[in-house]
């Protein structure tokens, strides 16, 4: 069964306003932060070398190796998903969209740059 004329401009209201919402809430970092790839390395490496601690513990029956171990691997993982302070700025615009600045268009994330190619066609520009 179709959708009437009011239910059809209803859907496309909420439809607007969820990819409006939706966009905000992926493109909005947090203020001066952002994730180091460093951290992330680091962080992946403590995780690995915590597994096989956690394997070495296991198969030896020493407990307090696994421990250590898996206490290394929780800390590979906060320090991978702790971002640093010191981020790239970012300016807000009129519209209360974050946009990033224009020279950063072939340094900036791939998101960020997604998300902007994504603004300028809603804008008609």
């Amino acid at each position: 069964m179709p959708l009437s004329e009011q239910e059809q401009r209803l859907l496309d209201e909420m439809e607007r306003h969820l990819m409006h919402t939706d966009a905000d809430v992926v493109s909005a970092p947090r203020e001066g932060q952002a994730l180091s790839y460093r951290n992330i390395v680091y962080g992946a490496l403590l995780v690995l070398l915590g597994l096989g601690g956690v394997i070495a513990g296991v198969s030896t029956g020493i407990i307090a190796i696994g421990v250590v171990a898996f206490l290394a691997m929780v800390g590979g993982v906060v320090l991978a998903v702790t971002p640093t302070r010191g981020g790239t700025a970012r300016v807000r615009h009129e519209g209360g969209t974050k946009k990033a600045p224009s020279s950063a268009s072939s340094s900036g994330s791939f998101m960020d740059r997604m998300n902007d190619r994504w603004d300028r066609r809603r804008d008609g520009h």
